[in-house]
């Protein structure tokens, strides 16, 4: 099991679902899941600063989500939605969503339930978020923190929002970004930090694909990628 922590920009999406691939392992996007309760929230009329009316509606919301690296499917009442929580409206408002307790005891529950079921039929998940090595599976024999620098993850935000069609300087990106870290690194439940014993990965200057080597390596040597595999994936 592979935790793996860090602010947007990092490519912890990316190399989260190819690192589970290369794993044979499942994979978890638990920042998708506050993102489904915040469209349900914004759907609703509900206002993310109202804190009890968000609690309620979090509890009946109707959320799936795939484990599968290569179709990680999201769905909120049997609908996709993988491209609405991309939104803008939704990366604005979901840092007030997921800092709501009760969300997040209700999500950290589903998370670990997801995470066992996923154990049971793999052997092998990797679980990505901000607070995965710190909260959801603190027991993960490899936690990861991706870290890069602002200029970058900025760059690279506007960059995946303009071939989203959402338009976005990276000004513009660079602000959401900082305020994002801001508001997830201060909330009193669960902040996003990185866990005493994770692995720091800075991807500043690195390629998808290098990153996918140097956690391939980390795997590697915790025993979940036989070394010629890594070695492999170095040569690529």
């Amino acid at each position: 099991m592979v935790a793996m922590d860090g602010p947007s920009g990092t490519g912890k999406t990316t190399v989260a679902r190819k690192l589970a691939d290369r794993l044979s392992a499942g994979y978890l996007d638990t920042g998708a899941m506050y993102r489904v309760v915040t469209l349900a929230v914004l759907r609703a009329g509900v206002d993310p600063a109202d804190s009890a009316a968000v609690a309620e509606l979090a509890s009946q919301v109707g959320l799936g989500i795939g484990t599968v690296p290569g179709q990680p499917e999201i769905t909120l009442d049997g609908q996709d939605v993988g491209a609405a929580i991309r939104a803008g409206d939704v990366t604005s408002a979901v840092s007030a969503v997921s800092s709501v307790p009760e969300v997040r005891e209700l999500l950290v529950a589903e998370q670990r339930r997801i995470v066992g079921r996923v154990l049971g039929e793999t052997g092998g998940i990797v679980v990505e978020g901000r607070d995965i090595g710190t909260v959801v599976v603190p027991d993960a024999p490899l936690k990861i923190f991706l870290t890069a620098d602002a200029a970058v993850r900025a760059a690279r935000r506007s960059s995946q929002d303009t071939a989203a069609g959402r338009k976005s300087s990276v000004d513009q990106a660079r602000e959401s970004v900082e305020r994002r870290d801001h508001l997830d690194s201060t909330r009193a439940t669960s902040p996003l930090r990185a866990a005493d014993d994770a692995v720091r990965v800075d991807t500043t200057q690195l390629s998808i694909d290098q990153t996918i080597v140097a956690l391939c390596e980390l795997a590697s040597q915790r025993g979940m990628l036989a070394p010629c595999t890594a070695a492999a994936e170095a040569s690529r």
